[in-house]
């Protein structure tokens, strides 16, 4: 890997293929949400980086995700793009499952207190023009066909737009390229798991009557479905009948996706003018490992669970902003290669654990016997009347519940989750929109911040606090310790 300045000081890498062509640091395979948020973030930084994605540019995914929660909005906050997307989809401040249990998110500890309902395709949009104006080299209709790698980097084979074969060189692969990640099968990595949920029907339609809430979803019986609404005036239907589990090939017509409503809700609401209508079925599957060298897994190319939840492309998002801080300060030289293992240990505890929630969610509704739907309404009421377990429920669902974990002996701060504290010189999430550390001290106390973001709490609070730039916290004190500063900013890589 060979290193150039970019205007800012910043050492990027290139790498330098068999035949002396140089080629990005960084290449990212699929441009879902996940690819464009992280190879956003490598390019803002400075780092070279081409993504590549097999579908022609302009051709949607059309996919089931559509809901963004408070974490991924504070993160998409300290990137400056959470106004945008806010105005952009409608606002939830409450959920109720299964007749028996409302979530209310208005008392949530975040800034954004609250789901936001937006389909998939309107965050790719403002992700992409951020990537684009990064930097970020797009190669459409190119699609892996394989790759090798060695200790200096890792060079894949690529089929292009008019199936030509061609071959490209990167210090750092990331497959964020699906269910069947052609990445993931490239190493060798097995993806376990099984189908949960077979027969499911989706639907985007209008509707001649409008639904009491935002969100409607509930199971009665041996159905269950789900509507929520686009900013067109289309809704999105997810719906799914036991009694009628039929492959995916099989046909489907509006009128199934009406029974099915009318089964779990009571009503279609006068469904109509369907515009996309599907049969798909869920997986529940988790890699073993999330890096294999110079190759990492990021999104549904990791895991893949139920839409219970939605917590599908959230969870990638967040294996984007885990993963690229981090790929920056290797690339650059700045941290040894063992900050990239945490990536594994701090994101695979958590992709399994969505994959246990949102099908324990998917199996509280596919419940059949009546005793089971009575333990079901029991449970639910129980989570709903118990303030702790109810907000660890809502932690795990919105993402604000997670912590990482700290050495022995660490400060208790470390690994969790920095609320958008105010500052002395604004809020910590704009803070963040530098792309690096920040380095929070005591009001009249001041530190040499190296590449840290100097800030002072807007309190008379004496803790000193360094923040990650994913919005975790790194390290902290509650002694003016100049020294240990300045060691807790070098073992991070905040250093010039």
């Amino acid at each position: 890997m060979n290193g150039t300045q970019d205007t800012t000081g910043t050492t990027t890498g290139t790498t330098t293929g068999a035949d002396g062509t140089e080629g990005p640091a960084v290449i990212v395979v699929g441009a879902g949400p996940t690819g464009l948020l992280l190879a956003g973030d490598l390019a803002a930084a400075g780092v070279p980086v081409t993504l590549l994605e097999k579908r022609p540019h302009g051709i949607s995914n059309l996919s089931r995700a559509l809901v963004l929660h408070a974490r991924t909005l504070e993160q998409l906050d300290a990137r400056g793009l959470a106004d945008e997307l806010e105005a952009k989809g409608k606002k939830l401040d409450r959920l109720r499952l299964f007749a028996h249990l409302e979530v209310r998110l208005d008392d949530l500890p975040s800034r954004y207190n609250h789901l936001l309902v937006l389909p998939q395709y309107e965050v790719e949009r403002v992700l992409e023009r951020r990537a684009v104006a990064a930097g970020v080299d797009f190669r459409y209709e190119s699609e892996v066909t394989g790759l090798t790698q060695d200790a200096d980097g890792v060079t894949v084979q690529v089929r292009g737009p008019g199936g030509e074969s061609s071959t490209l060189r990167a210090a750092y692969v990331v497959g964020a390229d699906g269910l069947h990640s052609p990445v993931r099968k490239a190493v060798g990595l097995p993806f376990p798991g099984k189908s949960a949920i077979r027969s499911l029907v989706l639907a985007d339609v209008k509707l001649a009557e409008k639904p009491e809430s935002v969100l409607t979803v509930n199971a009665a019986g041996d159905a269950f479905a789900f509507i929520a609404p686009f900013a067109d005036g289309y809704y999105r239907v997810i719906g799914w009948n036991r009694a009628h589990n039929v492959p995916d090939s099989e046909p489907l017509d509006l009128e199934e996706v009406k029974e099915i409503t009318r089964l779990a809700l009571g009503r279609d609401y006068g469904m109509h003018d369907a515009r996309w209508m599907s049969r798909f079925h869920s997986d529940e599957r988790q890699a073993p490992a999330y890096r294999v060298g110079r190759v990492f897994l990021a999104g549904d190319a990791a895991h893949v669970h139920t839409p219970a939840g939605a917590q599908g492309m959230n969870t990638g998002l967040q294996d984007a902003v885990n993963l690229s801080w981090k790929l920056v300060a290797a690339v650059n030289g700045r941290v040894s290669e063992g900050l990239l293992d945490t990536y594994q240990s701090e994101r695979h505890p958590i992709g399994k654990a969505v994959l246990r929630s949102s099908g324990g969610i998917v199996r509280l509704a596919m419940v059949k016997r009546p005793w089971s739907r009575a333990g079901r309404a029991v449970l639910a009421s129980f989570i709903g009347a118990v303030a702790p377990v109810r907000d660890k429920a809502i932690g795990r669902i919105t993402g604000i519940g997670y912590r990482y974990a700290a050495p022995k002996g660490a400060h208790r701060l470390s690994g969790h989750r920095a609320p958008d504290v105010a500052l002395k010189e604004g809020r910590l999430y704009e803070a963040l929109r530098e792309g690096e550390f920040v380095l929070i001290a005591p009001q009249g106390v001041e530190y040499d911040a190296r590449r840290a973001v100097a800030a002072h709490w807007a309190s008379d609070r004496r803790t000193t606090a360094l923040v990650r730039p994913d919005g975790y916290v790194a390290w902290a004190t509650e002694e003016a310790d100049a020294g240990a500063v300045r060691a807790a900013l070098v073992e991070w890589g905040a250093v010039a």
